[in-house]
């Protein structure tokens, strides 16, 4: 029995240093490209983030390794750890990260200035260029930062610099209901229909633009109109602009459309 337990333990002993080998061969000495693509696949695991040190370690200035390591991190909550890595990414390669990390600053931190700061600087790398940080349109975003900052005269310049960039038809339609509400903080509610209607224009289902017009039409005393658009911005509500990530700075709820309906009688 103890000569079997031997051989057990002398098996399990070859098994373990077999593994370790192979485990350090694949982290320090196969193809670079291989063990970057296994630990962005395997983001937030220790051995993800093990691999990541070794190749930085080998690849100390390489932005991409820094960027991949960060998103875990950010993803979990942990903004300290991740945009440490992420000012990395930046450092290394200002025009590919900048951009992220302002929209991270936006919808994730708040950090408002934080994030017109680096829109601007990444304006200035690219001069003949309009940016799509994350897929949005730069002038987009610089506008939800300054509406976030209660700047609304500047949130309106760049919302409607989005909507140039775009086009009429293609821009994103929150432009126009960012811009509803802008004129409506502003007293400016003929600007304001005016800017809902325009959401309204390119799709019924708009919610927020509907929710915009009954407060502006509430405002002003023309009630029989603003019965209407609370009823239809309750009957859209499910078409609502929604990220299971982050609140977005317009977004509405279900109790402001009861609250502003019980208010108004319906």
């Amino acid at each position: 029995m103890k000569k079997i337990f031997k051989i057990f333990k002398i098996l399990l002993t070859v098994l373990l240093a077999a593994y370790s080998v192979i485990v350090i061969g694949f982290l320090f000495f196969s193809d670079k490209e291989d063990r970057y693509d296994f630990a962005s696949h395997s983001q937030g695991s220790y051995l993800s983030q093990s691999m990541f040190e070794v190749l930085k370690f080998q690849n100390p200035q390489n932005d991409e390794i820094y960027f991949e390591q960060s998103v875990p991190f950010n993803k979990r909550g942990d903004y300290e750890k991740g945009f440490e890595l992420l000012n990395k990414a930046v450092e290394y390669n200002p025009r590919v990260h900048l951009g992220y990390r302002g929209y991270m600053k936006l919808r994730f931190l708040r950090d408002f200035k934080g994030a017109i700061i680096d829109f601007d600087k990444l304006d200035k790398l690219t001069p003949n260029v309009i940016d799509t940080p994350w897929g949005e349109d730069i002038d987009f975003l610089r506008g939800e930062a300054y509406f976030g900052l209660g700047e609304y005269e500047k949130a309106i310049k760049h919302f409607d610099q989005s909507i140039e960039n775009q086009g009429e038809n293609w821009a994103e339609i929150q432009s126009y209901v960012y811009l509803g509400i802008c004129e409506t903080k502003l007293q400016n509610f003929d600007k304001a229909i005016v800017s809902y209607n325009r959401a309204i224009n390119q799709s019924k289902y708009v919610c927020e633009a509907h929710l915009g017009l009954a407060k502006v039409y509430n405002e002003i005393g023309e009630i029989e109109k603003a019965k209407e658009h609370i009823i239809k911005a309750e009957e859209y509500f499910q078409y609502k602009r929604n990220d299971p990530y982050n609140e977005f700075l317009n977004e509405i709820y279900k109790s402001d459309i009861l609250t502003l309906k019980s208010n108004l009688g319906v």
